[in-house]
């Protein structure tokens, strides 16, 4: 059974840090892009960061110069280091992993759970 377990949420001040890691489990063939998503209260979920399996990143405007992806292919994580925090960052954070079973097939898209991130003023 596929697993995505994500930590690293928290309560920080404005201006602080926080490391999200991502960790995907079980048996699948290879993972195509790993990335960030968030969703506030009352929000549609948006992308924040995204890593593709050849290690190219995009980002959100609004996290652009402050927050950092990274993958580590073997150990199959993906972390988010987020700098200089701002309330409008709190929201839940969701990790997502294309996962490919099969060489020949699509990659079918997996979640983890969510990690609280709150940033207070």
């Amino acid at each position: 059974q596929v697993q995505l377990v994500e930590s690293g949420g928290g309560l920080v001040q404005a201006g602080g840090s926080l490391r999200l890691s991502c960790a995907a489990s079980g048996r699948f063939f290879s993972i195509n892009n790993m990335g960030w998503y968030r969703q506030a209260p009352g929000k549609q979920r948006e992308l924040v960061a995204i890593t593709t399996a050849g290690g190219s990143t995009n980002y959100a405007d609004s996290v652009r110069g402050r927050f950092t992806t990274s993958r580590d292919k073997p150990k199959n994580t993906v972390y988010l280091q987020m700098n200089d925090l701002k309330p409008e960052d709190t929201a839940v954070y969701y990790c997502n992993a294309q996962l490919k079973f099969h060489w020949t097939d699509n990659p079918d898209d997996y979640w983890g759970q969510g990690t609280q991130v709150t940033v207070s003023s």
